[in-house]
This record gives C-alpha cells, sequence and structure tokens, in this order.
C-alpha cells in the first residue's frame, strides 16, 4: 500500500490537481539549468527536474550521501553541513532547502538565507513546517531534529511568497518514526492512516491557497 501511495503521489497529473512538493518544484525550476540541492537527503524531489543540467548536492549525514550518490541524483556532491560552505556569487541559477531549514537554529537559518541569496542568480526555493513542528531525530540522524520555526509572516517579511503544502496542519503531527524519507503516511495523526492520508491529500487542492491553514510551505524569492 505504502508504494503504491508513494507511486500515484509521484503522478505528474495529480501533482498538478493537488500542488505536491515535486509538482510545484518542477514548476518553479523550468527557467532554472544549475541548481544548488542544500540538505538534500536521500531522494531529493530535484531528481524529477529534468531540465537542471548540472546540480550540487550538499549532505552531512552519511547515509542520506550514500543513498543520494547511488542514485545519481547530483552531478556533484559535497559532504559538509550548510553552514560550512561558502559560493561565488551567482554560482547557481536557483538554490534550493527542502525541508532544511527547520532544522537549523533560527539565527543560523538567517545567516545561511542571507548568504543563499549572494549563491542564487535567478531564484531561491525553501520548504519547511508552517511554523514550529517538533521533531525528533529520526533514521538515526541527528541533524534531523527540529530547531526553528518559519511561518508565513516570517517568510514574507524575508520576500519570499508562500504557498501552502502538504495539506490541513491539523492533520499532521510531527514524524513518529525512521522514514529515510519514504513514508507519505508518517505524520498523519489520525487512523486509519490511509484515510486520512486521502482526506489530508484533497485538502492540500484548498491550503496551496491558503497557507496559513497548510501543514508546510513552499517559499520562492525572485532574484
Amino acid at each position: 500500500m505504502k508504494s503504491l501511495i508513494n507511486k500515484l503521489h509521484k503522478s505528474k497529473v495529480l501533482g498538478s490537481i493537488i500542488h505536491t512538493l515535486d509538482y510545484c518544484l518542477q514548476k518553479e525550476l523550468e527557467n532554472c539549468e544549475t541548481a544548488l540541492d542544500l540538505g538534500c537527503g536521500p531522494s531529493s524531489p530535484l531528481q524529477y527536474c529534468k531540465n537542471i543540467k548540472y546540480s550540487v548536492g550538499v549532505e552531512a549525514f552519511p547515509p542520506y550521501l550514500e543513498k543520494s550518490i547511488s542514485k545519481k541524483i547530483h552531478t556533484k556532491y559535497i559532504s559538509k553541513k550548510i553552514e560550512e560552505l561558502d559560493f561565488p556569487k551567482d554560482s547557481f541559477d536557483a538554490v534550493i532547502m527542502i525541508e532544511v531549514l527547520e532544522h537549523l537554529p533560527e539565527k543560523t537559518g538567517y545567516e545561511i538565507l542571507k548568504k543563499i541569496e549572494l549563491w542564487a542568480k535567478k531564484k531561491i526555493i525553501v520548504s519547511s513546517p508552517n511554523g514550529f513542528i517538533a521533531q525528533k531525530e529520526v533514521d538515526g540522524n541527528p541533524l534531523q531534529k527540529h530547531l526553528s520555526g518559519w511561518d508565513v509572516d516570517k517568510m514574507k517579511s524575508l520576500g519570499f511568497r508562500s504557498r501552502g503544502l502538504a495539506g490541513l496542519k491539523a492533520l499532521r503531527q510531527e514524524v513518529q518514526n525512521d522514514t529515510m524519507g519514504d513514508d507519505l503516511l508518517n505524520s498523519i495523526r489520525y487512523r486509519p492512516k490511509v484515510f486520512w492520508f486521502l482526506f489530508t491529500t484533497l485538502s492540500q487542492i484548498i491550503v496551496y491557497y491558503y497557507p496559513k491553514l497548510a501543514f508546510g510551505l513552499f517559499n520562492v524569492k525572485e532574484k
């Protein structure tokens, strides 16, 4: 069932209707050819953006890095913490942080956002939970703990436009166990999880346009 749900959720047709993260990222990167993927994780959605000709994946957790390398998602990989990075101005068309910002202390998050604005030539894309959502260590990765919260108003003050992701916030909760990023049912609050996942997915059609109600945010800043 899990694999079927994952497959359906990756469908371009479904993605265009409910505005999944994969679909939103593909649309926003249509005019880009190079990308920096900060905290790329084991299975970055950048792999579905076929127009990206060159990408650099940055990942500090070895098991995630190894899994991403095995999938050949990126052109080049860097095994470092984001705080340790530096690139020349306008090094990439786009810089993306997919579910990464919330894992940084707020002060560090602001510092990173300031730095990546220099590295990006066209746009910055950041997805995160809507506000602070508690999360402990998962996958044996201490970097998975949530340390900060970023809501619509905070992102707007930084020059980002926001759309809602992952359906109604009230229907989800913190990740409950180790997932390696492949269990879409993991954060569903109620049981039976399959039913409530379907309901949450349908609610995404609405909260995309009302991001303050959403569990997650898809934030974009044009250069």
